[in-house]
């Protein structure tokens, strides 16, 4: 069976949403990925805070660029590097997610930082 990290992310606005992100076979610690993720999701808040109008798209290129660098900057052959952000990607992408009674509708304007 393949393992599962639940994380909750809580927005500015207080929505609440809980993954179940799938983890790769391969994963050496969850507890790290968990922490990465608490840590990466906190400095982008942080720095967002300082920056108004920062568009959600913008925020969005930068973090697929920013996977970009790090893929290309690691060790090892650059196709399989590609290929493996790409399946993390659409993985994470893919993961159950589930939204507890009580948040904004998704069309309703909402802060995310």
């Amino acid at each position: 069976m393949a393992k599962k990290l639940p994380y909750r992310a809580v927005t500015a606005s207080g929505n609440q949403f809980e993954f179940e992100f799938p983890l790769h076979p391969d994963t050496a610690s969850s507890v790290h990925v968990h922490n990465l993720l608490d840590v990466l999701l906190g400095t982008l808040d942080r720095e967002l805070r300082h920056v108004p109008g920062v568009s959600n798209g913008d925020v969005l290129q930068a973090l697929a660029m920013l996977l970009a660098v790090r893929t290309r900057i690691l060790p090892g052959r650059e196709e399989m590097l590609a290929g493996l952000s790409r399946e993390l990607l659409e993985s994470a992408l893919a993961a159950a997610v589930s939204e507890p009674p009580g948040n904004l509708p998704p069309e309703q304007p909402r802060e995310v930082h």
